[in-house]
């Protein structure tokens, strides 16, 4: 035995198998979907390869990493405390819940904990969406105390994504009111709309606001909203069959540029 260890592991919704030393250093990891072995020291090939020999299926290239791009650079520079890209699918629902989880005993279920059970679908959703070439970020603060529930950036373009709890409801949308079950109508377009204009400005880039309804029982729109795409939880896919707009290139560095807290300190 060469004392290397495989090591799985999932960044923004890709596999990759880390090969590490026994005091827990990596030389090398395997990007599945990249069909690529990176080695940090060609010294170690053989037993590397021998490490991973039943991980891999099909043909592979082994070489060292390839050189960061621009906006990986850009990441990297990134102090930890200003990355967003780490932030859970409803990250703020979840520390306001941690803070301040509620009484034990309710009489009804706690709003937030009904938010954060459509945010969390939403999100996982997108990330699926990440090998395709699509980045998704969750929970993005802005000034205020208002936040973007999901932007999401790829071929398609930019998305800023508010998702709705409508678990069994009818739901009935004249903009600007959206109609949830037997709730009095809000004008949630507006604060759609809102942030996805706020979201355009610190990106300096097209942002279209979209409404994501979660698990309805029936949606009615007798007209469609302005400029809001509405969607539910089901139809999210649609989103990353669009493409045409954004080169990779760009994609990379909107991603860069979204994910620094800073970015999003002026609007």
């Amino acid at each position: 035995m060469n004392g290397l260890r495989v090591v799985p592991t999932w960044r923004h919704g890709r596999e990759r198998l880390y090969v590490c030393l026994p005091d827990g250093r990596n030389i090398a990891w395997y990007d599945r979907e990249a069909a690529r072995v990176n080695l940090l020291g060609a010294d170690r090939e053989n037993d590397v390869m021998r490490a991973l020999g039943p991980f891999i299926t099909g043909p592979v290239t082994v070489g060292p990493p390839p050189v960061p791009t621009p906006a990986e650079l850009a990441r990297l520079a990134l102090h930890p405390d200003d990355d967003l890209a780490p932030n859970r699918p409803g990250e703020a629902l979840l520390v306001a819940l941690d803070r301040d989880p509620g009484p034990a005993r309710r009489l009804r279920p706690d709003p937030r904990r009904r938010a954060l059970e459509a945010e969390q679908a939403v999100g996982d959703a997108l990330d699926r969406l990440d090998g395709a070439g699509w980045h998704a970020l969750h929970s993005v603060p802005l000034p205020g105390g208002d936040r973007v529930h999901h932007l999401l950036i790829g071929p398609g373009g930019l998305f800023a994504l508010h998702t709705l709890h409508a678990r069994r409801h009818r739901v009935t949308i004249a903009d600007p009111l959206v109609t949830v079950g037997r709730r009095d109508p809000h004008p949630l377009l507006r604060a759609v709309r809102a942030a996805a204009d706020r979201a355009s400005y610190a990106l300096t880039a097209e942002v279209r606001p979209v409404l994501v309804l979660v698990d309805p029982a029936a949606v009615t729109v007798p007209t469609a909203p302005r400029e809001v795409h509405v969607l539910t939880d089901a139809q999210l896919d649609a989103l990353s069959r669009q493409g045409g707009v954004l080169k990779p290139a760009d994609v990379e560095a909107l991603h860069a540029m979204a994910r620094d807290r800073n970015t999003w300190q002026r609007v």
